[in-house]
């Protein structure tokens, strides 16, 4: 079997970065600098800690972001004033 080193050298090198990057801590609301809690709990990496600590902002926003996406999609080609979904938006129901 054959090694090749600089593939092993780059990969090694990936996850070394990780632990030198931000991370939030969703269980304890904190950020923490290297990969320190459990993966289920960390959100990131994030290059810098004013960042890591805006992770839950930025999980909002995007939730936010996409349910309106959705919304979009689902209402494609629906009459104007309706919905796909029902009446919402005609007559303030």
């Amino acid at each position: 079997m054959t090694v090749d080193h600089d593939t092993a050298a780059h990969e090694g090198a990936a996850v070394e970065d990780l632990d030198h990057k931000y991370w939030y801590n969703t269980r304890t609301d904190e950020v923490e600098y290297g990969m320190i809690a459990p993966a289920p709990d960390r959100l990131g990496p994030f290059d810098t800690a004013e960042e890591a600590a805006r992770a839950p902002q930025k999980i909002d926003e995007r939730a936010r972001a996409w349910a309106t996406e959705e919304a979009l999609e689902d209402d494609w080609g629906a009459a104007p004033g309706t919905s796909a979904r029902g009446t919402e938006g005609r007559d303030g129901a």
